[in-house]
């Protein structure tokens, strides 16, 4: 019995090391080394081109305004609502490999290690190295003005 209990417990000594050496710490919804940095950006759909693409279901941009975080922001339209990620891979330790991009207008991808997302969702797909989803910020969008505002 002894024995059994020993090895159980250096097993899970060991798992708990390993995980929380690969997250570089303690993670609520991301790992504990991901930047953090304000985020408020108020964009309107009808003012520039760029974001026409927010108009229509499906729809996305990339956004690297001031105050739209380190990395910049993915912005979705789902429907008559928004999802928008933090391009910052939530899984992994900041980067010159870990900007997340999004694929085929489907996927979103961390180049470093190919973990994907589902882009409506943010669901991880099979095979990724996480289940942690892209950290996402709150919005609030006014049709009648077309204004979509962006905040953490």
């Amino acid at each position: 019995m002894k024995k059994t209990f020993s090895i159980l417990s250096i097993l899970t000594l060991l798992i708990f090391s390993n995980l929380t050496i690969n997250s570089c710490g303690n993670r609520e919804d991301t790992v504990s080394c991901f930047p953090s940095s304000p985020i408020n950006v108020t964009i309107n759909l009808n003012t520039m081109p760029v974001y026409n693409n927010l108009n229509y279901d499906g729809g996305w941009v990339y956004v690297n305004e001031q105050q739209s975080g380190t990395r910049g922001l993915i912005i979705v339209r789902v429907g008559e609502n928004f999802k928008v990620y933090d391009r910052n891979a939530p899984h992994l330790c900041p980067d010159n490999n870990t900007t997340l991009e999004v694929k085929d207008n489907i996927s979103i991808l961390c180049p470093k290690d190919n973990t994907k997302w589902i882009l409506r969702t943010g669901e991880p797909q099979s095979g990724s190295s996480t289940s942690l989803p892209p950290k996402t910020y709150l919005n609030n969008y006014d049709p009648t003005t077309k204004t979509l505002n962006i905040y953490y």
